[in-house]
């Protein structure tokens, strides 16, 4: 999984087990309400999410956190951005020529009833959006032609 934070963007791959997860010696219990686990002492934990950003209150701390959730690829030498599934396009945030980085919301999709954002896999330049906002897409429709 990939987070930005207020420090950057950051990488974790955390260890499941039940309603445990663990990831470099930091465990959190999401059982019987919110619980951090360090150095075998548990401390209670609150979080929150506003729009698409997680707040987490630790220990007299606000932390803030965006999961990064990446546009599906047709492969990195194309840089094609294709649809996870069939669905709707709500929004298009980019245009033909933009300049984008890493991690930049492209475009908001919706299927199942819930939201997809696709989001730049690299830093590049747009060079083709295949569809506008109310547009219906069918699964690896693709959606955005990114080039170096």
């Amino acid at each position: 999984m990939e987070f930005k934070t207020g420090g950057g963007k950051m990488e974790i791959e955390p260890h499941r087990d039940g309603s445990m997860f663990s990831h470099n010696g930091l465990v959190l219990h999401t059982g019987n309400g919110l619980w951090l686990e360090i150095d075998g002492r548990k401390y209670k934990a609150e979080a929150v999410k506003v729009g698409d950003t997680w707040w987490v209150h630790f220990m007299g701390h606000t932390l803030q956190f965006e999961v990064v959730e990446p546009g599906a690829s047709g492969g990195e030498e194309d840089g094609n951005l294709t649809a996870p599934m069939p669905g709707k396009v709500l929004e298009v945030f980019v245009t033909e020529g933009q300049q984008v980085s890493a991690g930049d919301q492209l475009l908001i999709m919706e299927a199942m009833k819930m939201e997809h954002k696709i989001v730049a896999d690299r830093d590049a330049v747009v060079e083709t959006v295949h569809f506008s906002a109310g547009d219906q897409v069918t699964q690896g429709a693709e959606l955005i032609k990114l080039s170096d």
